[in-house]
C-alpha cells in the first residue's frame, strides 16, 4: 500500500527520466574523431587529451640528455626475433650509436647524450602523431619505435645501475617512463590544454554530480512515499 502517492509518484518520474537520460548519454550521438560516440567515450577521450597536454616532458629530458654529451657507453641489448635485430640496429645507428650485430643480441656503444637526444627526437614524433615521419625514418611504425626504444633504454640503465653511475640510469629511466611511455600510450590522441575546454570540464563535474544525487532523491522520494522510514 502506498503511503503519500504524490511522492511516490513524483520519485517515479524522476527515476524514469534518470534512465532515459542515461540511454541518451550510452547513445552515439556525440561528436568523435572519426564518427559519432556515447558520452563516455567523448568524455574519455576529452580527459585523455587534456592529460596528455600535462604530461609533456621531453624538453626537460632534453636538457639532462645534454649534459650527458661525452659519455660513452657500451651494452649488450637481447633481440626476440631475427626480424627485429636490422630494425632495432636502424634505429640506433640513425640515433648516432654503433651497432654489432649478432644472432641473438647487439653490441651497442656510443655517446650517450647523443644517443638519448635521438631517442627523444623519435619520441617527439610520435607524441605529435607523427607517425609518417618515423616510418621513413626508421621502417617502423611509431608504436613499434617507442616499443624499442623503451626495451633498448631499459638495457641501458640496468648497465649504468650495475656501474653504480647512478645519475646516467636515473635520466634513462625518467626518458624511458616521462617521454617514451607517455608517447607511446597517446599515440593518436590530440593534445588539449583544459583552458580551451574549461566549460565542458566544470559542467561534466557538476553534471556527474547533480546525476548521481537525481538518483539518489529518486529512490527516496519512492521509498519514502511507499512508506518505508527510517527510525531510531
Amino acid at each position: 500500500m502506498i503511503a503519500n502517492k504524490k511522492e511516490f509518484g513524483g520519485g517515479l518520474v524522476m527515476m524514469a527520466g534518470f534512465w532515459i537520460v542515461f540511454a541518451i548519454l550510452l547513445s552515439p550521438v556525440f561528436p568523435g574523431q572519426e564518427k559519432k560516440v556515447n558520452m563516455l567515450d567523448y568524455m574519455d577521450s576529452m580527459y585523455n587529451s587534456i592529460s596528455k597536454k600535462s604530461a609533456y616532458y621531453i624538453p626537460e629530458i632534453v636538457k639532462k640528455a645534454d649534459k650527458l654529451k661525452g659519455e660513452s657507453f657500451s651494452v649488450e641489448i637481447k633481440v626476440e626475433d631475427k626480424k627485429s635485430a636490422p630494425r632495432i640496429a636502424t634505429m640506433l645507428r640513425t640515433s648516432g650509436a654503433t651497432v654489432v650485430e649478432g644472432e641473438d643480441k647487439l653490441k651497442v656503444s656510443g655517446d650517450l647524450g647523443v644517443v638519448l637526444n635521438g631517442a627523444m627526437a623519435d619520441t617527439e614524433m610520435a607524441y605529435n602523431n607523427n607517425g609518417e615521419a618515423l616510418l621513413a625514418r626508421h621502417g617502423a611504425d611509431a608504436k613499434q619505435v617507442m616499443f624499442d626504444w623503451h626495451n633498448t633504454l631499459s638495457t641501458m640503465e640496468k648497465s649504468f645501475t650495475k656501474q653504480e653511475k647512478f645519475t646516467q640510469s636515473t635520466t634513462l629511466n625518467k626518458a624511458k617512463t616521462k617521454a617514451v611511455e607517455t608517447a607511446f600510450n597517446y599515440y593518436g590522441i590530440e593534445a588539449q590544454s583544459i583552458k580551451d575546454k574549461a566549460v565542458l570540464v566544470v559542467a561534466s563535474l557538476a553534471g556527474y554530480v547533480i546525476y548521481t544525487m537525481w538518483f539518489g532523491f529518486a529512490i527516496l522520494f519512492m521509498f519514502e512515499g511507499w512508506g518505508l522510514k527510517l527510525e531510531h
